[in-house]
């Protein structure tokens, strides 16, 4: 799994346990896909190593069977991987006799209600769910602990009306967990996964939006045959075409257009599936396999990553609690006029198939694992994504500003580190260790570890010689990875050359104010603004300073920035035209660009890698070659407490990233000649580190500018 993702996760599940300190009620927004149901268990397993005795109750959808799929994983985080061992999870269920009373055991700490269960008229609307909850608040009346009821609601945007009444009798903290939270009921989000933030950690796919009212389903069928194959061949996984039709009326007549097309001769190979929520109405044409099973079981069959059926069509009975991380497309044929219901359906084709093993696929897998091709809708947040792309043609750009990044060595590539050797110095162990043990501590290290170990065991023998003393080996290469001198070096291709990269031709950028309008820097936007976005209040501000910056006169009387001449190029530049003229470089209009630009993650090259339990990228904010040929790499922070970050500067992460990020450039200022800056914003004053030939020197604004303009 890639560490971002596994720190982008560990992040939100710190702040919602620093936030239980002093908020009652909480909301947590993440995409669709992005493992709420792994954080949700991670955070209720951190509050329950703490305090013995809080007990959670996990409200959950009932459609979908959420709240058994929720009870599974749970069970198997716990007692299966040993993940979260806090974790004593209960299913709560009204299966019994008429003559049985229902009964709620009281010895676990999780519990899983599927919300349809407390309704007017069941079971456990006659007393006993109230029942329950008061034995378990009153334990301490009876000699046993004071106990105390956190609410977990699990797609907390569907209203709950009989539970909310039990609200502020029986919980003590109430947890809305959702996509898309409700923000007319007050669940303004306090912890959230962006959209962007998702994608760049490779925990969702990013969006291939095919907006054209004019596309018709068989253009979405068509290009479900063009990928297939590639995604069978480079992924091993069959992907899956989901097809969302009309509630009403429309409905029969779109289930005709959509068999019509597929009964045509160059689709016969497509085995699919029509799932609506009347059974004798469901379809499927998988005569060998689907058939054969009850309906009942059509989603679970079709949900498996070989499962045969290549397409599933539907009304509304899959936008939630149904994963299908095969599902690479959506196209749409009903115009739900909801948001929300679009973004629940939208995450049944964003799951990464690949996750936990990412880091092994190819560069051309990868890509094809992270692209959800979607037909019908515009998501809320690329309603908010403006495309940008580097000014005619890029490569005058990219042929000016060449840039060096850097890469960490794993500690197989030590020269003086010998595995075999190595196992054989250290103590052998008393006792054999369980297997199951053994295993939760490989799953657990680091993915250089994992590697190290697969390409060392080649039988079970060496893998458990290896997985025995696996801390002794992930601390070894702790102590290499993190000691920069020895580890790190500048990219090189499969020849051993030096890699020069530079801004991508195009990418695309998320609308979070912060405004400011640039019209001569590197980039311009596909719909011809100049007005861009930025992520912080601390990014608009240095954005000012390297607009004004750029185009101030340095020592020499040029600009600072290094600037280009841009515009439609001449084909016959050069020569001389029938006028006898010279034909000009550029046809029309041409304009002076300056050679610095935001650092837009969306299919950049420009990272460096940094250690911090694990292998990290960062993606510099800002670019700047200036007339003297030097390249300024900017990473811009500001120790400001902001909403998104619990307890402003004092969070630990940030800290130890600000540290880390500052050893690094260190290094890697001295390894390709950049001078790498982190300026940190305090109330209304910089404090810039810049990193220059392997030196540190802490500069004011004024002395930065003053060094921009001279040269070395």
């Amino acid at each position: 799994m890639p560490q971002d993702a596994i720190d982008l996760q560990n992040e939100a599940v710190a702040k919602l346990v620093e936030l239980t300190k002093t908020q009652d009620e909480i909301t947590f927004k993440a995409p669709t896909g992005s493992g709420k149901t792994h954080m949700m268990a991670d955070m209720m397993n951190q509050i329950l190593a703490k305090d013995h005795d809080v007990v959670f109750l996990v409200s959950s959808l009932s459609k979908g069977d959420l709240a058994k799929q929720n009870y599974e994983k749970f069970e198997e985080y716990a007692s299966i991987r040993g993940e979260f061992p806090n974790l004593n999870p209960y299913l709560i269920n009204t299966q019994t006799t008429s003559e049985e009373t229902l009964f709620i055991p009281p010895d676990h700490n999780v519990y899983l209600l599927p919300r349809d269960l407390y309704k007017k008229g069941g079971k456990l609307m006659q007393g006993v769910m109230e029942s329950f909850l008061l034995d378990i608040t009153l334990m301490k009346s009876l000699g046993g602990p004071e106990k105390k009821i956190y609410l977990i609601k699990d797609e907390c945007h569907i209203a709950t009306n009989n539970l909310d009444n039990l609200s502020e009798k029986h919980f003590a903290k109430i947890y809305n967990f959702s996509a898309t939270p409700k923000l007319s009921r007050g669940q303004h989000p306090d912890v959230e996964i962006k959209n962007d933030d998702a994608v760049n950690a490779k925990l969702i796919k990013d969006i291939e939006l095919v907006d054209d009212e004019n596309v018709k389903v068989a253009d979405a069928i068509n290009k479900f045959e063009d990928i297939k194959g590639e995604y069978r061949n480079l992924l091993g996984v069959n992907p899956c075409l989901i097809i969302q039709i009309s509630n009403k009326d429309k409905a029969d007549t779109e289930i005709q257009e959509i068999k019509a097309e597929l009964n045509k001769a160059e689709h016969t190979d497509l085995k699919w599936m029509l799932i609506v929520n009347n059974e004798k109405e469901c379809d499927t044409n998988d005569t060998f396999k689907a058939k054969k099973l009850p309906v009942s079981k059509w989603k679970d069959y079709a949900k498996e990553n070989l499962s045969t059926i290549d397409i599933i069509i539907f009304k509304m009975v899959i936008t939630e609690g149904w994963d299908i991380p095969r599902a690479c497309m959506l196209y749409q044929m009903r115009d739900s006029k909801s948001k929300q219901l679009d973004e629940q359906v939208m995450g049944r084709v964003r799951r990464n198939p690949r996750l936990l093993d990412f880091e092994t696929l190819s560069d051309e897998a990868k890509e094809l694992a992270m692209t959800a091709w979607i037909w019908g809708i515009i998501p809320e947040d690329l309603r908010k994504t403006f495309g940008v792309k580097l000014w005619q043609d890029s490569d005058i750009i990219t042929d000016e500003v060449k840039i060096k990044t850097t890469k960490l060595k794993e500690l197989s590539q030590k020269s003086s580190f010998k595995l075999a050797e190595f196992l054989r110095q250290q103590e052998k162990v008393s006792a054999p260790t369980s297997i199951f043990k053994l295993y939760s501590d490989y799953k657990k290290a680091d993915a250089s570890v994992q590697k190290m170990c697969d390409k060392y065991s080649d039988d079970y023998g060496k893998w458990r010689e290896f997985t025995e003393n696996i801390e002794a080996i992930a601390k070894e290469s702790n102590e290499y990875v993190c000691n920069y001198e020895d580890s790190m070096e500048v990219a090189k291709d499969e020849n051993g050359k030096e890699i020069e990269v530079s801004f991508a031709p195009s990418s695309h950028y998320m609308d979070n104010d912060h405004y400011v309008n640039i019209a001569d820097w590197v980039w311009k936007r596909t719909d011809g603004k100049d007005k861009f976005s930025f992520d912080s209040e601390a990014e608009r501000e240095w954005v000012d300073i390297l607009k004004e910056l750029a185009k101030d006169d340095n020592t020499t009387g040029d600009r600072v920035a290094a600037r280009k001449l841009v515009g439609k190029k001449n084909p016959n530049a050069g020569r001389t035209n029938l006028l006898g003229e010279t034909e000009p470089e550029f046809i029309g209009e041409s304009k002076y660009i300056y050679m610095w630009g935001k650092n837009y993650v969306g299919n950049s090259s420009i990272k460096f890698e940094y250690y911090m339990g694990a292998l990290h990228s960062s993606y510099p904010d800002f670019v700047m070659k200036d007339s003297f040929g030097r390249i300024h790499i900017f990473e811009v922070k500001s120790v400001n407490i902001s909403s998104n970050m619990v307890g402003g500067f004092e969070n630990n992460i940030y800290k130890s990233k600000v540290e880390e990020l500052k050893r690094a450039y260190k290094q890697a200022s001295k390894l390709t000649d950049q001078i790498f800056y982190l300026p940190i914003m305090r109330e209304d004053t910089w404090r810039i580190y810049r990193y220059m030939g392997g030196d540190e020197k802490i500069m004011s604004k004024e002395e930065f500018i003053d060094f921009c303009k001279q040269p070395s």
